[in-house]
């Protein structure tokens, strides 16, 4: 029985800071960071845009990459961001809220 996939996920804030997360279902969880049942980072720190996301497996190796990408510079936050945007245009990865 195949178990549903984590994602590591990056949302740019409208001060243009980033926040990461890892979640089973995207959409909502964005819809809870818009609502402000988020993280506390992310409430009233609106519009938040959804600018990332990568599928990781199970929650461990989810909570591993999660690690990994905050601990980023903020300048490859960006390229990882930029990448994803490319691919994305591409068909790569589709959402129905960004």
């Amino acid at each position: 029985m195949q178990s549903t996939p984590y994602f590591v996920y990056i949302l740019k804030t409208g001060a243009g800071l980033y926040y990461t997360g890892i979640a089973k279902d995207i959409e909502s969880r964005l819809a809870q960071h818009r609502a402000g049942c988020g993280a506390k980072f992310t409430k009233g720190r609106g519009p938040l845009k959804l600018v990332y996301v990568e599928e990781v497996g199970d929650l461990k190796s989810a909570m591993r990459r999660e690690r990994r990408v905050k601990g980023l510079p903020r300048q490859k936050k960006k390229t990882l961001i930029q990448e994803f945007a490319r691919r994305t245009r591409h068909g790569m990865f589709r959402t129905t809220q960004t």
